[in-house]
């Protein structure tokens, strides 16, 4: 899971939901895989086991990865085309509005968001 950098601003639980999240959106969790153990994250980032187990439930209780008795937890064949959707929405609902109310209130014009791009893909 490469490394994570803990901050106080959600519980550490939601912070390693996330990442895990991230990384099925960028493909590095591929549908099928099998999630690192509890007891290896848990090592890993010296956590207690029932804050990763508490986020696996929750990626699990959104249908994401499936629990395999004996075997471990693992990603669900339709976990990316649903978190795509997901995040698609949460982002035009929750984060563009603000992204779009400072681009206003920058008085940015479509043709400067543009120009940005090409400077910062260079």
């Amino acid at each position: 899971m490469s490394d994570i950098q803990w901050s106080d601003g959600a519980p550490i639980y939601r912070q390693l939901k996330d990442r895990v999240i991230a990384m099925m959106l960028d493909g590095i969790l591929k549908p099928g895989e099998a999630l690192p153990s509890v007891r290896q994250v848990a090592a890993e980032y010296q956590l207690n086991p029932i804050t990763v187990s508490r986020a696996y439930q929750e990626l699990a209780d959104e249908g994401l990865v499936e629990k395999r008795r004996g075997l471990g937890m693992f990603v669900t064949e339709e976990a990316s085309k649903q978190l795509r959707s997901s995040e698609r929405e949460r982002f035009l609902n929750e984060e563009w509005p603000v992204v779009a109310e400072r681009i206003q209130r920058l008085g940015l014009s479509m043709q400067d968001l543009l120009n940005s791009l090409g400077k910062n893909h260079s």
